[in-house]
């Protein structure tokens, strides 16, 4: 899969580590039937560029690549209130000097403070132009158009960021991914039985799907959901995974059951606590020293430790974990995850 032809900035000059996680492993074990489990390895994006980093800097490296050849001077993006993406966006923006407008979408009502920790401390002190705040289940890309149009008429010239950076485009940097990681298997001589990513907007689980299967990798791919259970997730994750694919005109098809989510760790609901996402959070961080992210990581991570305790991997399976970022978000959940306050059910 040839990535040379589209516009590329590039946020990262290193491939991200390949990490055993042993003492996670060994922790996991003991909790799992029998004493075994799957070894632990990290893929860490989260030290990816655009500080503090994350899967979405992958993205960003196409999407703003894709906004300078056009000619744009704005970027327009949107998520939750305490958006990695977003972040991340606005951190792009600053490097390449151009203007940043948010649109917020408060998928739990007065949710937003211009004056919380976290992600939002870092939207003011990277100087974001504008925030729109705006209900659950608003029409993002009209409220996106509609600041656009403002800029246009300012003369200035928007480009437009879907959610998560999720399109084609923003695939494209999944599909680097896949390439980086085969180069890693190969010389770190690791073998690698099945990937767990996350499951959200679907650019990553669906970059990186048309990556592995466009560069012949065969390991399966298990996303855990953050917003939506299996039925309503592999529709939008199939769905990336072919635009991604089309656009690079490769003749590659993704088989339907090479979709594989789980549902159920983002409960009760999108971005709230729960208890198994605090002990994900507490477990990575008091045996190697890792950090996630309430909202993302630690219910993936979540995932993986109920998978594993499922028997759904098997005891000499090499399982990766891809460590999509989220740290400043933690900032605004540190009660909870110290167990000062009780997560929900």
């Amino acid at each position: 899969m040839d990535l040379s032809r589209f516009p590329r900035r590039r946020y990262t000059s290193f491939a991200t580590p390949l990490e055993l996680a042993p003492r996670f492993s060994q922790a996991l074990a003991a909790s799992c039937p029998g004493g075994v489990g799957p070894r632990i390895w990290v893929k860490r994006d989260d030290m990816l560029g655009l500080f503090p980093g994350g899967n979405k800097t992958r993205k960003l490296e196409f999407l703003v690549g894709d906004a300078l050849a056009q000619g744009a001077d704005t970027l327009i993006t949107c998520g939750a209130p305490q958006s990695n993406h977003c972040r991340i966006t606005l951190s792009a923006a600053v490097k390449e000097g151009l203007k940043c407008h948010f649109v917020i979408e408060e998928r739990v009502a007065g949710s937003y403070s211009r004056s919380a920790s976290g992600n939002n401390f870092m939207f003011e002190l990277l100087g974001v132009n504008s925030v729109t705040v705006v209900p659950g289940g608003a029409n993002m890309l009209q409220a996106m158009q509609k600041v656009a149009d403002e800029v246009a008429a300012g003369g200035g010239k928007a480009y437009i960021i879907p959610g998560g950076g999720s399109n084609a485009v923003g695939g494209l940097g999944y599909v680097a991914c896949a390439q980086e990681l085969q180069q890693q298997f190969f010389e770190q001589d690791v073998q690698i039985d099945r990937v767990v990513v996350g499951s959200g907007s679907s650019g990553t689980h669906g970059g990186l799907l048309a990556g592995f299967l466009g560069n012949h990798i065969r390991i399966p791919i298990v996303g855990i959901g953050v917003s939506r259970d299996p039925a309503d997730q592999e529709p939008l994750v199939h769905k990336e995974a072919q635009a991604v694919a089309d656009l690079l005109d490769v003749g590659l098809q993704i088989p339907r059951e090479a979709v594989v989510s789980v549902g159920g760790y983002w409960q009760p609901k999108y971005s709230i606590p729960n208890a198994a996402m605090v002990e994900a959070v507490q477990m990575l961080a008091r045996t190697e020293g890792l950090l996630l992210d309430p909202v993302y990581t630690g219910k993936i991570m979540a995932g993986l430790i109920g998978l594993a305790r499922q028997s759904f991997f098997k005891p000499d399976e090499n399982v990766l974990f891809l460590h999509t970022g989220g740290l400043p978000s933690l900032h605004a959940y540190e009660d909870v995850v110290l167990g000062r306050t009780a997560p929900a059910a």
